[in-house]
């Protein structure tokens, strides 16, 4: 955390410090500047991931070295050495509130908690949906389809790490973004399950695999202008809501497609194979014409 010496945009201060932390094998380390209070614009945060993976000790200094340099050649602070920018007291003239490293060990520790946190967050889910329908074919088909939607935020995380131009860093910020990117996916799914359920007591007879077909065209038209809307707001925030918050909108937004798709065609289709013959069997009227 860093305060300036005078009122500047952050986006001013990102454009500065962007591109001037670079790895041994000549790489841009990823650099994300966020602004601090509403108050006043001078006290921001300033991360990265330069040299993360290295334990050596001297890597703080270095970084803080470059990082006094750049904001002095820019004018944004006007300390006269870089112990006085070090020193948190010395704040007139700018300088290093705190600072902190997330090392190898905190980044693994990181991941634990973002692998855990998922996991109970589908074990509760999981319980949710059996108390709620008294089926564990609907907490199988819901687990099915929330895990793949996990999975596919996870999956374009790392495909695109270092090659998109904002932050898809593991951090707190990723671990909320699956954690509601589940939130929401089961509450679409919550919807066609309970279509399922209402059709299942008022069509007791009818063959279950046209049942869970009617329940899907009926909740269909819902489940599109739902995400669609959702997906308006989550673009907007994308493209217009800073570097900040991007790769939470980012992981949204996959998970509104994604998660769309997955109460269509693997909650319910997983539900419906996961069923017992007995649950699932044909009605009487069904088998004889089907026999004919």
């Amino acid at each position: 955390m860093v305060t300036l010496d005078k009122e500047v945009p952050v986006e001013e201060v990102r454009q500065v410090v962007s591109n001037v932390f670079v790895e041994d094998e000549g790489k841009v380390a990823y650099t994300s500047v966020i602004a601090l209070g509403t108050a006043s614009d001078k006290t921001v945060r300033i991360s990265t991931n330069w040299k993360i993976k290295s334990n050596n000790p001297e890597v703080d200094d270095q970084a803080e070295d470059i990082l006094y340099n750049t904001l002095k050649g820019a004018g944004l602070v006007s300390q006269e050495n870089i112990e006085m920018f070090k020193n948190p007291d010395e704040r007139q003239g700018g300088s290093i509130i705190e600072s902190s490293k997330v090392g190898p060990t905190m980044a693994k520790t990181i991941t634990r908690g973002a692998i855990i946190s998922v996991i109970l967050a589908l074990i509760a889910i999981f319980l949710y949906i059996l108390l709620r329908f008294r089926n564990v074919a609907f907490s199988v088909g819901s687990i099915v389809a929330l895990a793949f939607d996990a999975l596919i935020v996870i999956g374009f995380y790392s495909l695109l790490h270092h090659i998109v131009p904002w932050s898809l860093e593991v951090d707190q910020t990723f671990i909320g973004a699956i954690l509601t990117v589940i939130g929401y996916s089961i509450n679409d799914k919550v919807v066609v399950f309970d279509r399922i359920r209402e059709n299942i007591g008022l069509y007791g007879k009818r063959d279950r695999k046209t049942l869970f077909n009617d329940s899907l065209n009926q909740t269909l038209a819902r489940t599109i202008n739902t995400s669609v809307t959702t997906l308006v707001v989550l673009l907007t925030i994308f493209f217009l809501g800073g570097d900040s918050i991007r790769s939470f909108s980012f992981a949204m937004i996959l998970g509104v497609v994604f998660g769309t798709l997955s109460s269509i065609f693997i909650a319910a289709p997983t539900a419906y194979l996961t069923m017992s013959k007995k649950d699932r069997k044909e009605s009487p009227a069904e088998e004889t014409k089907l026999a004919k």
